[in-house]
């Protein structure tokens, strides 16, 4: 007669536990998985069309693509780590960034109409950078305070690199409210952490915000004070063609 042995009713409950355990973290790692993914399609098209409008050719548009839609998550995950980085081990990035800026590249007259349509997703795409970025901070042990400035480079530094590519001053550093926002959305993924509330709730409720305060600076043209009273000084007017000094005399 077979002999049947029963596991211990705390046993059963850990691997329970244990089990309810991993599949939140799945599901967790998913949820990060596509927002990122949403995030680098919608960076990914305004980088390209940043480079159609400098009349870059179709390579230059595909590096500005992948440029703007990566460069922050790459620093992030050199910083803390966690290498190779994302965006170069999972060519779901690569492919996402490509295909944004073939789509761009081919039908830009279209996207441009809806500048004010990329403009609202750039938004959306900084928000879901920004919560990403902070929770894989957070995951790698980060304390609170970097984690949410990691998360804040995250969301703005794609940006900076398009526009210094496009040798510009980056817009994160004269335009409306933009890395402030990122930080502001990364900062309740952190205090969600520090409740212990779910990731969800956190990344739904830091996206919002991140979201509406690039939106309404957009909008109500809202950004930092700059300083006053600094005047720039005057350039000194180009001499005529013909004055004495450019002319030559006769041999």
């Amino acid at each position: 007669m077979p002999l049947h042995f029963q596991k211990p009713k705390q046993v059963v409950s850990m691997e329970t536990s244990g089990l309810i355990m991993l599949k939140k973290e799945l599901s967790t790692d998913r949820l990060v998985l596509v927002l990122d993914l949403a995030g680098t399609f919608v960076f990914a098209l305004s980088g390209a069309m940043a480079a159609v409008r400098r009349r870059l050719d179709l390579f230059g548009v595909l590096v500005l693509s992948f440029a703007a839609a990566t460069f922050g998550g790459i620093t992030r995950d050199l910083l803390i780590g966690a290498v190779p980085p994302a965006a170069i081990s999972n060519w779901y990035y690569l492919a996402i960034s490509l295909l944004a800026g073939i789509i761009t590249f081919y039908w830009h007259p279209a996207i441009d109409r809806l500048m004010n349509l990329v403009l609202i997703l750039d938004a959306a795409g900084l928000g879901l950078f920004a919560v990403t970025g902070t929770h894989k901070a957070l995951s790698y042990g980060l304390n609170p305070v970097m984690a949410a400035l990691l998360g804040m480079l995250t969301g703005i530094g794609g940006g900076m690199v398009r526009d210094l590519l496009l040798t510009e001053i980056p817009v994160v550093l004269r335009a409306e409210l933009y890395a402030v926002a990122a930080l502001a959305g990364s900062v309740v993924v952190v205090g969600g952490d520090m409740l212990e509330l779910s990731f969800t709730t956190a990344s739904v409720v830091g996206a919002a915000l991140c979201f509406w305060l690039r939106f309404m600076a957009i909008r109500r043209g809202w950004q930092l004070p700059i300083a006053r009273g600094f005047k720039q000084p005057a350039q000194e007017p180009a001499s005529p063609p013909n004055s004495k000094e450019d002319s030559v005399d006769p041999p």
